[in-house]
């Protein structure tokens, strides 16, 4: 596989976390929709890194901002402050302990706001993929 065909396959595996997203908020599982678009966002930033790389496998992290700062692509403070709080859902929501916290944090109007940020970024990573 040449470096287009490794990007080509983090937005296409991107896309099906995508659609996850969209099938549980059908189902009001906010914290799930959540953990399911942090991954769509990480995939694309994998994507992104790869591109900006010499290396054609990312780093095996869950770290947005890390991704994306390794990509060479500067975000406002703004962004970067989100991604930071949106990272809780990926690691967070991996543990029994931390998932209560985030049951009563994350509600409908909290998920909305989130993924319309989310759709944002993902417009201003997807403007940087050649």
């Amino acid at each position: 596989m040449d470096k287009k065909d490794h990007v080509d396959y983090w937005l296409r595996i991107a896309e099906k976390d995508k659609d996850m997203t969209l099938y549980l908020m059908k189902d009001n599982r906010y914290v799930y929709v959540l953990f399911f678009a942090h991954l769509y966002l990480e995939k694309i930033a994998k994507a992104l890194w790869v591109q900006n790389n010499i290396d054609n496998v990312p780093p095996k992290t869950h770290n947005l901002l890390k991704l994306i700062n390794e990509s060479n692509v500067v975000l406002p403070q703004q962004d970067q402050a989100f991604l930071i709080k949106l990272n809780q859902y990926q690691i967070e929501s991996r543990y029994p302990e931390d998932i209560d916290k985030l049951y009563k944090i994350t509600d409908k109007k909290i998920t909305d706001e989130y993924l319309n940020k989310i759709d944002l970024i993902e417009q201003c990573l997807r403007k940087k993929l050649l």
